[in-house]
């Protein structure tokens, strides 16, 4: 009695079965002839457009952004430290962004009289008078701006 109607085997439909394959166990197991004894996993594809270009870019300029708020104004903006070598150039451009009139910084006297006072949030969260510390050290610890009504920053004074 012969089930060629329920035999299972392997190769595609309508193709004569080979006696070795109707006939043989089959197995998941690898044979030696199938095993290549340089066997190695295939290269990994490197990775295009890492690290992410934003991130590239950033390190590229080194760009120093912070936040500036001024009393009074509606709006934040944010500016880059880096473009600005001493705290005149920096004031200049607060005065123009801001439409204010900031003043002089004294060592004695700090912003004494002004109307405005720009002062900055230092990496400890303290915030002190810009101008307070050498341009560098500033650039280095400022983490943001804030231009404060004279009368408020009285308490900042470098005295």
């Amino acid at each position: 009695m012969e089930m060629a109607g329920t035999e299972l085997r392997l190769g595609l439909p309508g193709t004569e079965p080979s006696s070795s394959t109707s006939t043989s166990k089959i197995s998941n197991k690898r044979t030696s002839s199938h095993m290549n004894s340089n066997d190695e996993p295939p290269p990994k594809a490197q990775v295009i457009g890492w690290p992410p270009v934003r991130s590239y870019r950033k390190n590229i300029l080194e760009a120093s952004y912070v936040k500036v708020s001024m009393d009074g104004a509606a709006y934040l903006r944010k500016i880059d430290l880096n473009i600005y070598k001493s705290y005149p150039q920096l004031l200049k451009a607060l005065e123009n962004m801001f439409k204010c009139s900031i003043g002089v910084y004294s060592e004695t006297e700090g912003y004494n009289g002004c109307n405005y006072v720009p002062t900055y949030e230092d990496k400890d969260g303290d915030w002190m008078l810009a101008g307070d510390v050498p341009w560098d050290m500033f650039i280095n610890s400022c983490k943001r701006l804030r231009i404060m009504k004279g009368s408020e920053a009285k308490g900042l004074a470098s005295l």
